[in-house]
């Protein structure tokens, strides 16, 4: 139900993006999702790939510095209302949203939203008590051609 998330820390300055994206590349690990965000001094990339365990090692053998998170992936109609209904799912149980991030599936009028919880397992919890199943990482790797 957990998909893997590798952070990478990166220096907030031209090209720093481009060279473990092409270590990736290389190495032909697909991304399947990302995000990019930034703060004056340096950069974080967070990105799901199937191997992960690949990835990391291939970055950390080149100097980079990974961290390894648990995921929470959720099909979503693509319609008003559809994040909506995650949310509200999840307010009774305090848990917490750090971050979210969003791709689309291949499948027409769905995509998926990446979840990172303060605490997964209660989340999944909650989301299966209201019937919002998390993808597992066999069907979210299948849907999106990996």
């Amino acid at each position: 139900m957990k998909v893997k998330q590798l952070s990478v820390f990166l220096e907030n300055k031209p090209g720093a993006l481009s060279r473990p994206v092409q270590r990736l590349a290389k190495a032909k690990l697909n991304i399947l999702a990302l995000s990019v965000a930034d703060t004056q001094q340096f950069g974080i990339l967070r990105f799901i790939v199937q191997d992960w365990e690949k990835a990391m090692s291939l970055l950390e053998q080149d100097g980079f510095v990974v961290k390894v998170t648990d995921m929470v992936a959720i099909e979503v109609a693509d319609a008003p209302g559809g994040l909506a209904a995650i949310l509200s799912a999840l307010e009774p149980t305090r848990v917490n949203l750090e971050y979210l991030y969003g791709f689309t599936e291949q499948t027409a009028g769905k995509g998926l939203l990446v979840f990172r919880f303060d605490d997964p397992d209660r989340a999944i919890e909650a989301l299966q008590k209201k019937g919002i199943n998390p993808a597992g990482a066999v069907a979210l790797f299948k849907g999106l051609g990996g």
